[in-house]
């Protein structure tokens, strides 16, 4: 039998499970950038925000026993899982040809800072809910916290309209289901 210290437990010590978690995220981030560079470590983030994009997406549909969702919906469900996630995005506009939205908090809080690879998970989650449900987007990053802005500007384009081609951005489609 081992005998712990119990006044271990009351050390005004910042850990908990979440700190841990997004800490761990960091520092990987950190090390991908630093050993394969900014661009691969974006890539990889982008694989795993797709999967993830692709997995959120299927539970709103369901939650909401939608095949699909409209423009209005998607812009909803984008604020909506940044906020469960303690996101605080907002709707700035929004019309046929493009969402827009602002950030004042990031769900990684102050880790994500100097990690913009981690923005890709917010870019690929958005664009593969909108291009699922939409069949294009092209996400754009105006302005993130990662790079030291005070909040986030994302614009995602709905159509691939002659300024959709001119900013800088991630481009998604809809994907071919197997039905």
């Amino acid at each position: 039998m081992t005998n712990r210290d119990e006044s271990l437990e009351r050390l005004p010590v910042p850990l908990d499970r979440d700190e841990f978690m997004r800490t761990l995220i960091r520092e990987l981030s950190g090390t991908l950038q630093d050993v394969v560079g900014l661009d691969e470590a974006k890539g990889f983030v982008s694989v795993v925000g797709l999967l993830i994009g692709k997995q959120i997406d299927s539970l709103y549909r369901q939650a909401l026993a939608k095949g699909s969702l409209s423009r209005e919906q998607v812009a909803d469900v984008l604020v909506d899982l940044k906020r469960r996630i303690e996101g605080d995005f907002y709707i700035i506009e929004q019309n046929e040809e493009r969402i827009v939205l602002g950030n004042r908090a990031c769900p990684f809080g102050d880790k994500v800072k100097d990690r913009p690879a981690l923005c890709m998970m917010t870019s690929n989650v958005f664009g593969s809910i909108t291009a699922e449900n939409l069949g294009y987007a092209k996400v754009q990053l105006d302005e993130t916290i990662a790079t030291g802005a005070p909040g986030c500007r994302i614009v995602v384009h709905l159509k691939p309209t002659a300024e959709a081609e001119q900013v800088e951005g991630r481009v998604y489609y809809k994907t071919l289901s197997q039905d």
